[in-house]
């Protein structure tokens, strides 16, 4: 069964690197054939939309979706829905384009929300206890490999070979990840849930659960205040790399990036080996301490003039970065069959919607503050609520042990 387990964390990594790398593969090349097309920066922010919606809706309707279909079927049909979204584009005139692509948009957003909610959920019937968190580790650094290779590559195919090369690659790879999927084996049964019990059932369910979870829930909702501080610095870093140098700015945002994720690739492997054999506690104090590296990794990246401190400091974000992923999502796969598709889900909202609502707050801010001083409020809100979470966290253990749904 050990064997059978490892093979199957195997095709989960390579399929989710694959994936993630395809999906930010077309997300930059999709944005750039859509100015290129409408040359409306109004046009792009439509599309770019229309994917987070598309996230959003993933998140309500994963739960009916894999209770019904659940397994690597419909993780492998995800992957053959993605690759048929972006068919149009290689055989339909460009003028004609530009209507369907806010469509391909929602559908791209929607199967990518649905594959992650669907993977994480179901990643432990498919690998053994004591693997999850070395898996976990390894998926995290897959895919921040992968993101960053997709959005710096994609530019370097659209100059050599054009838009349709670049398209036709990116069906490829999900092509791909669906036939790394397909060969997988579950090693344990998922608790089936009763019809009966409905959608408002389950969400009922998951709050009771919750409230007998409180650190998790506060860690939702810390992730929740993350991606507000997420989508500062993602819109930042353009106006960083004009800050550190204006005639290089796009090599300058293409080192940070590269350089973030070798960060995020190592504290997901530090994440590996802090929380191997260790329980819930661990993993949830050690999101706190991932949570605060990253933000303050990021505030100080922020205050840079110079390229190399912004680089080491930007290690220091990433490593914080992967820690806490890691941590998370280790943390909620602990929970019990019934509850974890729910969560995942709720998690998805969360980040979609945070980031979505992020990235309309932060650019009023960019026209009044510096760079320096938005990260600094946007990721001074996490840090805010980890002091908070973390007094709460000292009183409750000194008085009660804290109640969790699965014991340590």
């Amino acid at each position: 069964m050990m064997a059978l387990s490892t093979r199957n964390a195997r095709l989960i990594i390579f399929a989710r690197g694959v994936s993630d790398f395809g999906a930010f593969l077309n997300m930059v090349a999709l944005s750039t054939y859509v100015y290129w097309l409408s040359h409306s920066v109004v046009f792009v922010s439509i599309f770019l939309a229309c994917r987070v919606v598309g996230g959003i809706v993933a998140s309500v309707f994963g739960i009916p979706f894999f209770r019904r279909f659940a397994g690597r079927g419909a993780l492998a049909g995800l992957d053959l829905s993605r690759a048929l979204l972006l068919s149009p584009l290689l055989f339909l005139l460009p003028e004609h384009q530009l209507n369907v692509l806010p469509f391909i948009a929602f559908g791209i957003g929607l199967c990518n929300s649905l594959f992650a909610i669907g993977l994480n959920s179901q990643l432990p019937t498919w690998v053994a206890p004591d693997q999850r968190v070395a898996t976990n580790a390894w998926i995290t650094s897959a895919a921040a490999t992968g993101a960053v290779f997709g959005s710096l590559l994609s530019g370097l195919l659209i100059a050599t070979w054009g838009f349709e090369a670049v398209f036709a690659a990116n069906i490829v790879t999900y092509l791909l990840a669906a036939s790394l999927i397909l060969p997988l084996r579950a090693l344990y049964s998922a608790v089936s849930t009763p019809a009966r019990k409905g959608f408002s059932g389950e969400w009922h369910e998951l709050t009771r659960g919750l409230r007998g979870a409180p650190v998790l829930a506060a860690m939702l909702v810390i992730s929740l205040l993350d991606t507000l501080g997420s989508a500062a610095h993602n819109v930042g870093f353009p106006v960083l790399s004009q800050y550190i140098d204006p005639d290089t700015a796009k090599t300058v945002m293409g080192y940070l990036l590269a350089v973030w994720a070798l960060g995020k690739f190592a504290g997901a492997r530090l994440a590996s080996t802090v929380l191997k054999g260790r329980g819930i506690q661990r993993m949830e104090r050690l999101f706190l301490a991932g949570v605060a590296l990253m933000s303050t990794g990021f505030i100080l990246t922020f205050q840079q003039t110079e390229l190399w401190p912004a680089l080491v400091l930007i290690v220091w974000a990433g490593l914080g970065d992967g820690v806490a992923e890691v941590a998370l999502v280790s943390r909620a796969q602990s929970e019990p069959d019934t509850l974890r598709l729910p969560l995942f889900s709720l998690l998805t909202l969360i980040q979609m919607t945070g980031f979505g609502v992020g990235m309309l707050l932060v650019g009023p801010f960019y026209l009044a503050w510096t760079p320096a001083q938005v990260i600094v409020l946007f990721h001074g809100l996490p840090l805010t609520a980890l002091v908070v979470m973390g007094g709460w966290m000292y009183c409750m253990r000194r008085r009660v042990p804290s109640k969790t749904l699965v014991e340590e």
